[in-house]
């Protein structure tokens, strides 16, 4: 119900400790590299809590005064006004996040639950729980209850008969009446007599009747059934649901009751019929609680009048005011449960702030009109016709438990539920259950959950409650679901009996955050200082991969002088297709700018290290968790992050390399405002040349030359029940480029999978995507087979992504990540939309914070890295640091296929050039064979596995004769921008070892930057 979560501890006094909400954490940046700690709520005087109780609306746990408040309750307000002035109680409780309660006694009945059983959100104050459905946060002001309420025995005249049954359909006494202040003994007995009745019972704690009979067949019942205590004097019992005590008067009555003998009152209150405010007119006398309540949104008032009733509902821009039983004023713009008229006398109860008004009576409301116009809507019905999509009505759904639930999503809508609103959410993110429950709430899942969870089908009337937003048809119950399943298939998770594997590859020495591959067919590594558990680590190695069954000779000792700590890494598109990565952990390093030209071969030792001098190139902002993205022009675009660990937002960009005696910084007010969850945004060059980038939940299109915002896109779809969700750090998802293809005149698409929930860290299980630069971009919704925070996506050869790695729950940081997801998954966008994700074979390895997914030369997957420093209380890790290293082999390697065979010449490309190939085909002939290019990009599989330019893959035009190809290269820098390129072949589905080739050259001249001894210069 809440979307933050609390946890709470009882100590031996009802005293409440709660660790911080998520939420606020989030606000105040502490979600990374930090450890909750507990804090006391502040709350007045000696109160404290005393736990979650049941209630019920037939006997109330806490049954003396009361209010409801639809916008403002707050825990605090409710022990005020249970604390100060007339009420003076020992207990306030909250229920259903804007109902309040006090007492001095816990009613016999009720019992202590779990607090878990307590999860809705206050109305005035979403970071506190008040109660549920049937369900009371009690809190206790630390004072001894007073003595034992009594069944008073006579009041002057008037003798106690004892406890008698009654019904609000037939009243035992017949004339409900209002009385002078609250109701007590004393002022009901006081009423009745002023008004010649010789008869007088208290009821429910508030209600007082009169009459000069009993009616009805009203019998005594056990004195034990009247135990509700009076609402103006608490140690008085004042009947009991549907019980009276009822009192005799015994001695000689000066005053008659009307009808009777003596002397007959001759007048009596009346409905107001001129001088209202504005064009408010009195509608007349209606029935109420036939069917439930005909009005909602309740204010009770003992100096209650027509005026200040319609004065309360107008506030609120309601066109209906009710006013019942003397003191209460209901509110809505119609009449619902099948309300029908009654009798304007029926309406004979005088208000409590205005004898002469008529406000109601008892189950009869005086109703009054701002319209002129009153619409009464029939009695609810369960909706089974008229539904949108493929839905169907399948029955009454019982939750298993109170506080347990069938299906794990909850959507509360307090004002605006409806069955067809419930249904279109649930479907919009892939879920093909539904349900309605408590009037406002929507539950989203799958049909899997029922018998999972142990859901189970009651009768189709005990869903009676009716729907916030749509009052002529149900919404479940209490605990009790109206439900829905969609009709056919939702979502299609292929199974292929062909899943690929995972295989171990190598030990590790380092536990990486950034893995490269570079141009030398080796995997340069990059960790954060202090990761290693070996001491003498430097932070930096480099794997030749054809050395993997000699541990000894595969690994290369490297050097960096600052902390890499969440930088980013991209490749130049120099000659020497150089590594730069920038920004880092704490002061000098997040000025880093760090370069490593690839040498070497494989099988042979390179010689060549990080070279960095922060003397002499620095970034202008420093920066931890930054994107870096080669720009068209062969600039690189350095945009956000933070001011070192945890500190405040460096909300602009950047660009290397930076001007002699100019600053390049570009300041962007929305990353300013989305802070600290748009860390690693997602930075793309658009086929216009424009930039996509995307933040937290938000993306806009960006001129590449003012980088002011020429489109603003819609907001990112998160979670089903939470807009707030995001897609980039903390909340970290992944995203790529989906596939270019000759003659590149199809609008680019982006695809997004993963991320988060703030507060409660749930990650998500659906991936969006979008073609921005469509004339009107909208984002399209696909469900994942299962949940991920923290994925990494690989762009493969053939045109297909591999998402792996992450977790089902928590957020990207040390020790907030929980239950990894073992399993891999193949996206296929050939595929039509809800048929793309295939599931393949899974690990045994946990790959959390920190780990890597990486497309090696050969085709396989590099999987590694994993440093979440999850620990145990007594020091021991949950997760471990993770040194394995493991290789994917995806399906189109695991069918005893031979890979394709090429050779080429040129390698240094010019767009819109063409450049032949040898190939060597084994299965088919060059009519069926492919041929991609995967940009240097997707080489980087950076911190949370974040693809720095995109993961771009483009399928360029060919043409063949016999075994010789010619290929022409992509047309221009927008479409690929320049850089270094993996090229492969693809025989049917098998691709061939790539060869790297330089499209677009060097045209920022990187090749000679920076202009210092200490650096190496490749050439341009």
């Amino acid at each position: 119900m809440a979307f933050s979560s609390l946890v709470v501890f009882f100590l031996a006094s009802p005293i409440l400790i709660q660790i911080v909400y998520a939420s606020t954490l989030f606000q105040h940046n502490l979600l990374r590299h930090r450890h909750y700690s507990l804090h006391r709520r502040s709350l007045p005087g000696n109160w404290t809590s005393y736990g979650c109780w049941t209630d019920n609306t037939g006997s109330r746990t806490l049954s003396s005064a009361s209010y409801t408040d639809t916008t403002d309750m707050t825990v605090e307000s409710c022990i005020s006004f249970c604390s100060t002035g007339s009420n003076s109680y020992i207990y306030a409780g909250v229920e259903y996040a804007q109902e309040c309660y006090c007492g001095n006694y816990l009613a016999s009945a009720a019992t202590n639950v779990s607090m878990s059983d307590c999860n809705m959100q206050c109305t005035g104050n979403a970071a506190e729980l008040c109660g549920a459905g049937d369900r009371l946060n009690v809190y206790w002001s630390d004072a001894q209850p007073p003595s034992a309420p009594i069944i008073v025995s006579q009041v002057g005249n008037w003798t106690s008969l004892g406890c008698y049954n009654d019904s609000t359909a037939t009243r035992a006494l017949t004339h409900g009446t209002a009385v002078t202040g609250q109701v007590t003994v004393e002022s009901c007995t006081t009423a009745c007599q002023n008004s010649g009745y010789p008869l007088a019972g208290v009821e429910y704690a508030d209600e007082c009747y009169c009459g000069a009979t009993l009616d009805y067949g009203s019998v005594p019942t056990a004195a034990s059934d009247c135990d509700m205590t009076c609402a103006g004097n608490s140690s008085e019992y004042c009947g009991g649901p549907n019980r009276l005590n009822l009192y005799n008067y015994t001695g000689t009555l000066t005053t008659s009751s009307t009808g009777g003998g003596g002397n007959e009152l001759t007048s009596g209150p009346a409905p107001v019929k001129s001088g209202l405010a504005g064009n408010w007119t009195y509608g007349g006398c209606y029935v109420d609680n036939v069917n439930g309540r005909v009005l909602g949104n309740e204010l009770d008032n003992s100096t209650m009048t027509v005026e200040s009733c319609i004065a309360y509902c107008s506030s609120s821009n309601f066109t209906i005011a009710g006013i019942e039983y003397s003191t209460q004023c209901f509110c809505g713009n119609y009449l619902v449960n099948g309300a029908t008229t009654a009798p304007d006398s029926d309406c004979n109860m005088a208000c409590g702030g205005n004898p002469s008004e008529a406000c109601g009576a008892g189950n009869r409301l005086s109703v009054y009109s701002s319209t002129g116009n009153i619409t009464a809507l029939p009695v609810p019905t369960t909706q089974t016709t008229g539904l949108p999509g493929k839905w169907a009505y399948q029955g009454c759904l019982s939750e298993p438990a109170p506080g347990s639930r069938v299906f794990p999503y909850e959507i509360d809508w307090t004002n605006n539920n409806t069955v067809d609103a419930c249904l279109n959410q649930c479907a919009a993110f892939g879920y093909p259950a539904a349900g309605l429950e408590y009037g406002s709430q929507c539950f989203c899942g799958d049909i899997t959950d029922v018998a999972a969870n142990g859901g189970y089908y009651v009768a189709d009337s005990q869903c009676n409650m009716a729907c916030s937003g749509d009052p002529i048809h149900f919404c479940g119950s209490n605990n009790l679901l109206t439900t829905y399943y969609w009709n056919g298939t939702m979502n299609v998770w292929n199974t292929p009996s062909n899943t690929g594997f995972y295989e171990f590859f190598i030990g590790g020495i380092v536990v990486p955050l950034i893995a490269t591959v570079g141009i030398n067919n080796k995997v340069s590594f990059l960790e954060k200082w202090g990761t290693s558990e070996f001491t003498n680590s430097t932070g930096a190695y480099e794997l030749d991969i054809s050395l993997v069954d000699d541990y000894q000779l595969a690994w290369r000792e490297m050097h960096v002088k600052t902390d890499v700590f969440c930088s980013a890494s991209i490749i130049l598109p120099d000659k020497g297709a150089r590594q730069i990565n920038v920004g880092g952990w704490s002061d000098e390093s997040t000025y880093g700018i760090r370069l490593y030209t690839p040498d070497g071969s494989p099988g042979v030792n390179g010689t060549n290290d990080w070279e960095e001098n922060e003397n002499e190139l620095a970034l202008q902002k420093g920066r931890w968790y930054p994107t870096a993205m080669m720009m068209p022009n062969g600039s690189i675009l350095v945009v956000g992050g933070e001011i070192g660990s945890n500190g405040p937002p460096q909300p602009n960009l950047e660009i290397l390399p930076k001007p002699a005696g100019g600053s390049t910084i570009v300041t962007l007010d929305y990353l300013q405002r989305t802070d600290p969850n748009n860390l690693y945004p997602f930075l793309m060059v658009l086929p216009s040349g424009r930039i996509f980038i995307g933040y937290y939940n938000e993306a806009r299109i960006l001129d590449p030359v003012t980088f002011d915002t020429v489109v603003l896109l819609p907001n990112m779809p998160g979670s089903v029940n939470n807009f707030l969700a995001g897609r980039t750090y903390p909340m970290e998802g992944s995203s790529v480029l989906l596939p270019q293809h000759a003659p590149y005149t199809d609008p680019i698409q982006i695809l997004i999978c993963g991320g988060s929930t703030p507060g409660a860290g749930i990650a998500l299980d659906n991936c969006i995507s979008i073609t921005p630069e469509a004339e009107n971009p909208t984002w399209t919704l696909e469900r994942m087979p299962s949940k991920r925070v923290m994925p990494c996506m690989v762009t493969l050869p053939d045109g297909t992504y591999m998402i792996l790695n992450g977790a089902h729950q928590g957020f990207a940081g040390f020790g907030l990540g929980s239950d990894p997801n073992f399993n891999a998954l193949l996206y296929d966008p050939t595929k039509p939309v809800g048929q793309r994700f295939s599931i393949l074979n899974s690990t045994i390895v946990a790959r959390l914070y920190h780990s890597e997914a990486t497309l090696l030369p050969d085709g396989r997957i590099l999987v590694t890295g994993s440093d979440p420093e999850t620990y145990y209380p007594n020091g021991s890790y949950v997760y471990p640091e993770e040194f394995r290293m493991e290789v994917y082999i995806p399906p189109y390697l695991n069918q005893g296929l031979q890979q394709p065979q090429f050779t080429i010449s040129q390698t240094d490309w010019a767009y819109s050039g063409q450049y032949s190939i040898v190939v060597t085909l084994f299965q088919g002939t060059t009519s069926t064979m492919r041929v991609s290019l995967v940009a240097d990009g997707l080489a980087s599989s950076s911190t949370h596995g974040n693809v720095m330019s995109g993961g771009r893959i483009i399928f360029p035009a060919f043409s063949c004769a016999a075994n010789v190809c010619t290929i022409t290269a992509p047309p221009n820098a927008f479409v690929s921008p320049p850089g270094w390129h993996q090229l492969f072949i693809l025989d049917g589905p098998t691709p061939s070892h790539s060869v790297w080739v330089r499209i677009g050259g060097d045209p920022a001249q990187l090749g000679n930057w920076p202009n210092y001894p200490d650096f190496t210069h490749p050439g341009v």
